[in-house]
């Protein structure tokens, strides 16, 4: 006679008391700083590297092999550039006289439907032959500020042509509605977005750069050998520097904070900084200060500054300068050397540090005046262009700047660049798609597998990781793994007390769970001992988020005689930092520097995932052919209408944490032994985080690429008829999707399983039935 049913009372008992930390306190604290540890380990090592590869550098052609295969790999990273327009229809709004100057505001596009809004200010009378300049400004304010007009009027009026466009995101090409510094924190987002694409918002910074020369060589009287850039601080010097190393028209480079040392960069720099100094820089929210595989492929920012070389180069600083320890400046005397042009380096810089305030220490919000003083000698020596024997004092207002006019905009219908990202998305998911369709499910799925791990980084785990018993209370067994890498896996797996038959009406073969959803045949019957079938459960809060939210459906699991794992991989968990959502997020800097090292957090975690799924292979009470994969989250939804705000206002919607379920759907693409796989409150499709400028997503889950290879609902179809089910999935604006738009964003995934619906179940909404679903999907 069959055993009667254990009661799911009993393990939830268990459950309720049962403490998620398998930790000890000091093992936390390093768990939590594990990340930034791996980075500054990995960074090191890739300075190593680029450091032995530099010692080889020894002539002119040496510098020049060196320089070409890392600016190759640099335009590369940055997306694909479009063909480059025939000519630039260029609008003239509106024109402000000056004494000796006039300034034309003007509207163009750089791509189709991105429109560029530019002041440029011309000599009056105009020259003969004229200089240009192009002054890109800095994340704190657009074209309008003070420092830049002020540069606009007196060069004019030396006879110089001086274009200053608004950057993406800035000023009039502002992307969402609140101004100030708003403009400079959704950099973030622009980066995620245009990452997801395959495209960077450096790579759109310098397409739109390149275009701005192409206005100023377009001028009458333009002298094209005598085509400057600078680059203002704090955001202003990367696009800079990276327009002069791509674009061989720009004769002389002033970019500022970029190259070297940095404003946070401690003074006097050690004896020894030629070793210890970190050339390749470090992530942040702004990724166009941490280049994504600039860090692999060795395109460090010193490398794109001398890619200037032997043009003329200002190495300009904002504060005062450690000159005689600069091993970068140092560096800048060897390929500058290699030409016999000294004479055409040279550097500017401040006084004091960024930690202290005016007049101790010389802030500006572009190029201030000071700043200004130690640039033109080198002009004048250089090209000619002398001195101004004043500064000017002529700032207009911000509004009669301003460029762009209502019929303008009714005319050219800008476009923001959230849509610009979604056409290319649809474009390139949908040929991915294409080229799927033509394959049989094995090269499908096979194909999938390789793109998705190019594009997710190291994901293959080596060898088994290192287990440590930490004792077991009750039904939870604790663990702690130690992978290849030295990542702290801590795992609790929860054992049922004894094998369990199924309830009476299950075990009468009426068909069907519980779930009226699902028509899965019903589980067997597992009578005596033997190995258990077994569920893995992830999610960014980790094992503890699952026994304060889940605990009655990990009991029902438990009591059906399903063991249960549930691991923290980095940085979830235990040994999650946490932090503040958005840009603060304590993972943004990792995220970051990850991809400059080509690789991802994502990528990461899901290799942490597989190791574990090694792991359990080799524990005899578990059956590895009898694995399930489930992905949850516990963060609630932002509920329609959402009133978008500041993005660090106390108000602001709440972030989606979409981790685990993008792990459990990565994870059974690539394990075969996964038999069914539950997905909670993940995000519907990468492309939702298109549909909006604003963007509730966390950084770390951003894979760069990814909607080059089609979408999540491609991997869900690659997987038929593998039983999947899908509840309360969110959008870019972490909002629950509606039954219609669930089925509208996989209908890949339900084309793959015509004729097996049943095994495919979408749910709007969270429901309570998923123990019983995966019960049933491992019978």
């Amino acid at each position: 006679m069959p055993m009667p049913e254990e009661s799911p009372k009993r393990p939830l008992d268990d459950l309720r008391g049962l403490s998620a930390n398998v930790l000890s306190a000091e093992e936390r604290v390093r768990s939590v700083a594990m990340l930034e540890e791996d980075c500054r380990a990995r960074l090191r090592a890739a300075n190593r590297r680029e450091a032995a590869a530099w010692a080889k550098v020894q002539s002119r052609e040496d510098w020049e092999r060196f320089r070409d295969e890392r600016i190759k790999a640099l335009r590369e990273s940055l997306g694909q550039f479009p063909p480059a327009p025939k000519a630039l229809d260029v609008e003239t709004t509106g024109a402000l006289e000056g004494d000796g100057f006039r300034i034309e505001k003007l509207v163009f596009e750089s791509r189709p439907g991105l429109v560029v809004t530019a002041n440029l200010y011309v000599p009056n009378p105009p020259r003969a032959k004229m200089p240009g300049f192009l002054l890109v400004h800095s994340h704190h304010n657009p074209k309008e500020q003070g420092e830049l007009q002020d540069m606009g009027v007196l060069w004019s009026r030396l006879g110089c042509l001086v274009l200053v466009p608004d950057q993406i995101s800035h000023g009039e090409r502002r992307q969402q509605p609140f101004a100030g510094r708003e403009d400079y924190r959704h950099r973030m987002a622009l980066g995620m977005q245009l990452h997801l694409v395959g495209e960077s918002l450096m790579g759109w910074m310098a397409w739109d750069l390149m275009r701005c020369v192409d206005l100023l060589l377009s001028r009458p009287g333009i002298d094209r050998e005598k085509i400057v850039i600078i680059g203002s601080v704090a955001g202003g010097g990367d696009p800079a520097a990276v327009l002069a190393a791509l674009d061989p028209r720009i004769t002389c480079a002033i970019p500022f904070n970029f190259g070297g040392p940095q404003p946070e960069t401690v003074y006097p720099l050690p004896e020894n900084a030629d070793e210890a100094f970190n050339f390749a820089g470090s992530g942040s929210f702004e990724s166009t200060r941490n280049l994504r595989l600039s860090a692999r492929d060795g395109f460090l920012p010193y490398v794109i500054v001398g890619a200037v070389a032997p043009k003329p180069l200002i190495y300009a600083h904002e504060f005062a300068w450690d000159a005689a320890r600069d091993p970068v400046w140092k560096r800048f005397g060897r390929i500058w050397g290699f030409y016999g042009a000294a004479d055409k380096l040279a550097a500017c810089h401040g006084w004091g540090r960024v930690t202290l305030k005016p007049p101790d220490a010389s802030h500006c919000n572009n190029v201030g005046a000071p700043h200004r003083k130690g640039i033109y000698p080198h002009l004048e020596r250089w090209f000619g262009i002398p001195a101004p024997k004043e500064e000017p004092q002529e700032r207009r207002p911000a509004e009669e700047l301003r460029c762009m006019t209502a019929a303008v905009a009714a005319r050219r219908q800008p476009k923001l660049v959230h849509y610009l990202a979604k056409a290319l998305s649809l474009e390139r998911a949908g040929k991915a798609r294409a080229a799927l369709a033509a394959l049989a499910a094995p090269e499908r799925r096979a194909k999938l597998r390789s793109g998705w791990a190019r594009l997710l980084g190291d994901i293959e785990p080596k060898g088994t990781p290192k287990a440590e018993a930490r004792g077991k209370d009750g039904l939870a067994e604790r663990i702690v793994l130690t992978t290849d890498d030295g990542a702290t896996i801590p795992v609790l797996l929860l054992l049922p007390t004894s094998p369990t038959p199924l309830p009476s009406r299950e075990r009468e073969g009426e068909g069907e769970s519980r779930d009226k959803g699902s028509t899965l045949p019903t589980p067997s019957l597992r009578e005596g001992g033997g190995s258990k079938p077994f569920v893995v459960a992830v999610a960014k809060h980790g094992k503890a988020g699952f026994l304060k939210h889940r605990a009655d459906e990990l009991a029902a699991l438990l009591a059906r005689g399903i063991a249960v794992c549930l691991p923290d991989v980095r940085s979830t968990g235990e040994t999650d930092a946490n932090g503040e959502p958005g840009r603060h997020r304590r993972t943004v800097g990792p995220s970051s520097t990850y991809l400059m090292l080509g690789e991802t957090l994502t990528g990461l975690r899901l290799r942490d995932l597989r190791g574990v799924l090694r792991y359990l292979a080799t524990r005899p009470e578990l059956d590895a052919r009898r694995l399930a994969l489930w992905g949850d989250s516990f963060a609630e939804p932002n509920v329609p209408p959402v009133a978008d705000k500041p993005l660090e206002s106390n108000d602001c919607p709440r972030e989606s944490e979409p981790l685990g379920g993008l792990l459990a759907l990565f994870a059974a693409l690539f394990e075969e032994d996964a038999k069914a796989v539950l997905l909670r409150r993940g995000l519907v499709a990468f492309e939702a985080a298109l549909c909006s400028p604003f963007v509730y997503v966390p950084h770390d889950i951003v894979v760069p690429g990814a909607l080059t290879a089609g979408d999540l609902a491609d991997v869900a179809a690659a997987l038929a008829p593998l039983p999947l089910r899908f509840e309360g999935l969110v959008d870019g604006r972490n909002c629950a999707v509606s039954e219609p738009e669930l089925r509208r964003w996989l209908e890949p995934a339900r084309q793959a399983y015509a004729g097996r619906e049943e095994r495919l179940v979408l749910k709007p909404e969270v429901t309570t039935e998923g123990a019983s679903w995966l019960a049933a999907a491992l019978g």
